[in-house]
């Protein structure tokens, strides 16, 4: 499990492949895949699931990326589409591009990301999530009923309204807000990353066992390690942070533990995080 972040070629298999819906016992949350329930209700947590889309379609058989911007765009509209959104004007019936919601036109290019009715891979997972817990009641925590409740009502016509703002062009008179996500910043974030590269390695004995060490009680020592590993996997020479994208993490654990309760506490011993505009860095102390 450790190296999922850290083998961005599995992560992306992890947005592509639907997961097993099942869970052994009631803490198990493995039929929400790569997800959390805050990650599909707030939306957070999206911008590094689609530059990992985007890089592996746009670099897929070793492919200059340059040249598939336009298939890269393609691919992670298709992830995203929705047949149709319950309000009462239908915008994605409009020809408007910069209010379409619907690209079931993509389904022969992308037959593993969108059906010919405009069922995005995003929206299929999420309503089969829906289906998992309201058949197994027993199967899972009573919050989880409550939750999809919450998908049921209002997930469809939320994530149309996020995949409009996407659409907003960089440099559009009426956009609001500084951190607006774009699928234009996506493409050039991706284009920027290179292809997607399994960056898990072995760590010295010593290295492994001072980790532990320094890990407080009440974190899994994976932690530890895979926040090790995910830092000197993406640490550029003249930087001595990198993102810590908080929600993934989450995602990759099953849980909300690493945001609330587990990060906070190695901030204290193991890593150095700061915040600003709303983007959170760290470093190895």
């Amino acid at each position: 499990m450790v190296e999922a972040l850290v083998n961005e070629l599995e992560e992306f298999r992890a947005y592509t492949v639907f997961p097993e819906y099942k869970a052994e016992k009631k803490s198990d949350t493995a039929y929400l895949g790569r997800f959390t329930f805050p990650m599909l209700l707030d939306l957070t947590g999206f911008q590094r699931i689609l530059t990992i889309l985007a890089r592996g379609y746009l670099f897929r058989d070793g492919r200059d990326g340059y040249d598939r911007i336009e298939l890269a765009r393609r691919a992670l509209l298709a992830w995203c589409s929705l047949s149709w959104e319950k309000t009462k004007k239908a915008p994605d019936q409009i020809d408007d591009p910069r209010l379409r919601v619907n690209y079931g036109e993509y389904a022969d290019e992308f037959p593993e990301l969108v059906t010919p009715e405009g069922e995005g891979w995003l929206i299929r997972h999420v309503e089969n999530v829906i289906a998992f817990v309201e058949a197994n009641p027993n199967a899972v925590r009573k919050e989880a009923a409550t939750k999809v409740q919450a998908l049921k009502k209002g997930f469809r016509h939320q994530w149309a309204n996020k995949i409009r703002q996407m659409l907003i062009p960089p440099f559009a008179a009426n956009t609001k807000g500084a951190w607006v996500l774009r699928f234009d910043d996506i493409l050039a974030d991706a284009l920027e990353l290179g292809p997607l590269r399994n960056k898990d390695f072995d760590l010295p004995e010593e290295t492994s066992r001072r980790l532990i060490e320094l890990t407080p009680d009440g974190v899994p020592a994976e932690v530890s390690v895979l926040l090790y590993k995910y830092y000197f996997a993406n640490k550029e020479d003249d930087q001595d942070y990198v993102l810590l994208p908080q929600e993934n993490f989450n995602a990759h654990f099953g849980n909300t533990n690493f945001r609330q309760k587990w990060a906070p506490a190695l901030s204290r011993t193991l890593i150095k995080k700061k915040t600003s505009e709303g983007v959170t860095k760290y470093r190895m102390q």
